[in-house]
C-alpha cells in the first residue's frame, strides 16, 4: 500500500487500544485560574489536571508571573517541567541555581527541594507540566 494512504481496515491492536482510540477528542474551552503562591500575585491558567479537567496524573498550566515574584521552596512528589515562553525563571534548588530563559525548559524530580522566581523587571511566562498532576497536598512548601 502506498505510504500516503490510509487503510480502513481494522487495525491489528488489542482491544484496550483500540477503546482509547476511539473516544472523541476532549476540547478544553477554556483554562481554570487557580490561586498562586508567593509574595506578587501571578496568574496560574490550569488546562489539564484536578480542577479544571479531572485530571490527577498530570496538570498542565500557564503560568504568567511579575518581575520580582518568588515562592517559598518547596519539596514536591511529583517530576516538574518547566518551558519558559517569555522572560526569565529562576530555579533554586540545593545543587545551585538555573536562569531558564525564553525558549529553554528545566526538569525538576520529585523530592528534590526547589523554588521559582522570576528576578527580571519585565516577568515571565511559562508552561508548567506536573507528573502526577499537581495538588495542594503533594507540594510540600516550607
Amino acid at each position: 500500500m502506498p505510504a500516503n494512504r490510509i487503510s480502513r481496515g481494522a487495525p491489528a491492536l488489542g482491544p484496550k487500544l483500540l477503546q482509547r482510540r476511539s473516544a472523541l477528542p476532549r476540547l478544553i474551552e477554556a483554562p481554570s485560574v487557580v490561586s498562586a503562591a508567593g509574595n506578587k500575585p501571578k496568574r496560574i491558567e490550569e488546562f489539564v489536571g484536578r480542577v479544571n479537567s479531572g485530571h490527577e496524573n498530570v496538570s498542565v498550566a500557564r503560568m504568567v508571573s511579575p518581575g520580582g515574584w518568588e515562592e517559598p521552596f518547596q519539596t514536591p512528589e511529583f517530576e516538574e517541567i518547566t518551558v519558559v515562553l517569555r522572560g526569565v525563571v529562576r530555579v533554586e534548588s540545593e545543587s545551585g541555581i538555573l536562569e531558564v530563559r525564553a525558549g529553554q525548559g528545566v526538569v525538576t524530580s520529585p523530592g528534590e527541594r526547589v523554588r521559582y522566581s522570576t528576578p527580571g523587571a519585565e516577568g515571565a511566562e511559562y508552561i508548567a507540566v506536573c507528573l502526577p498532576g499537581f495538588s495542594p497536598q503533594t507540594v510540600h512548601r516550607d
